[in-house]
């Protein structure tokens, strides 16, 4: 049998897709599959893909019509095509348009939020990309049906693990507290694009809230954005107990100390951060909205996008009950040991591609 050739597309490139085509790429690789990655350079400097074993094409920015040709040139001889997100979809369908007939498979890692003309885009947009593909991979059954409706003709719920934290983390690292300065208060940690949709403005205003606890609690952010202005303008002139961390590479150490972890999001699919929070035993507080429902099931308080009131109840309740954060951590261990690991991603991936190229 020949060798199985599959050509892997990324656009913007979010961290949880980011990341899951490295590791998708590196298990099919030693699936003994030829593996080409498309994408932008900083996504490869990020997450080094030819130290996968694949094969990398840097792919020009987003509106650029070189890109479209780049991806005609790498899709010759593929058996399949895999893109990540919409953008790279709508990439791949239009490089794909007219050619030979490479199956075209996409996963919708998460969902575009927005209002007005943009909103008939995104639609757009969806409803092509879904009619394109001969099969849609959807990270929440909530996409999956959203998948449906756009018109795909073939839409299955993708089995997608976080790829696994690298070495031994400790939990309530006191050298990461000490860093931060919450030795002796309890430390609430959240990580995400400091953007609108994330509920960080929600955020800080739970923390207002949380300023007559005593000690009072200290809540670090994680990540970079354009709402970073607004967050420290904020956080200066209300006099909040809160850190802008920015970016940062040590996110599992960065949870693994927390007391909380709190994910305030508009909406999330397989959110990394919820994952990684439940696999490390941390308590979690976090929006009912998406796929977090399916993916944390009883593992986690769950509380209504944008209330800040619920939002800092919660972690309250939390904070002051320390039986029920053992409880929540050791749910969180166990409803992580039911999610896909990284070896039945691949599996699941090369099925598809199986099907589709007629092996």
């Amino acid at each position: 049998m020949t060798q199985l050739r599959t050509v892997q597309v990324l656009g913007g490139g979010g961290a949880g897709s980011s990341a899951h085509v490295r590791s998708l790429a590196a298990g099919l690789v030693a699936r003994g599959v030829r593996v080409t990655v498309c994408a932008p350079p900083a996504l490869d400097r990020a997450h080094d893909y030819p130290g996968t074993g694949a094969r990398f094409v840097p792919l020009p920015r987003l509106g650029d019509p070189a890109a479209v040709t780049a991806l005609r040139n790498a899709f010759v001889g593929a058996d399949v095509v895999h893109a990540h997100g919409l953008h790279a979809s709508v990439r791949a369908a239009l490089a794909l348009s007219g050619g030979p007939g490479v199956p075209l498979v996409t996963t919708w890692h998460t969902r575009s939020h927005a209002d007005g003309a943009r909103a008939g885009l995104v639609r757009l947009l969806e409803r092509r990309t879904a009619r394109a593909a001969r099969v849609v991979l959807a990270t929440s059954s909530e996409l999956v049906d959203r998948a449906r409706r756009r018109g795909a003709r073939d839409a299955r719920l993708a089995l997608i693990a976080v790829p696994a934290a690298h070495g031994p983390v400790c939990l309530h690292d006191g050298k990461v507290r000490a860093e931060l300065g919450a030795v002796d208060r309890p430390l609430l940690v959240t990580v995400g694009a400091l953007e609108r949709g994330r509920g960080h403005r929600t955020l800080l205003d739970a923390a207002r809230e949380w300023r007559d606890l005593d000690p009072q609690p200290l809540l670090v952010i994680a990540g970079e954005g354009r709402e970073r202005a607004h967050l420290r303008r904020r956080i200066a002139g209300e006099d909040l107990p809160v850190r802008l961390l920015g970016h940062r590479e040590d996110v599992a150490e960065l949870l693994a100390a927390a007391d909380v972890a709190v994910l305030p999001s508009r909406w999330e699919a397989r959110s990394p951060l919820a994952q990684e929070a439940l696999g490390l035993g941390v308590p979690l507080v976090a929006t009912a909205v998406g796929g977090l429902p399916e993916l944390v099931g009883d593992a986690a308080e769950l509380v209504p996008y944008g209330d800040a009131g619920a939002l800092a109840a919660a972690v309250r309740g939390l904070l002051e009950d320390a039986d029920r954060r053992m409880d929540l951590a050791a749910a969180g261990r166990t409803q992580a040991g039911t999610w896909p690991t990284e070896d039945d991603t691949v599996a699941h991936v090369l099925s598809v591609y199986d099907e589709l190229a007629g092996r």
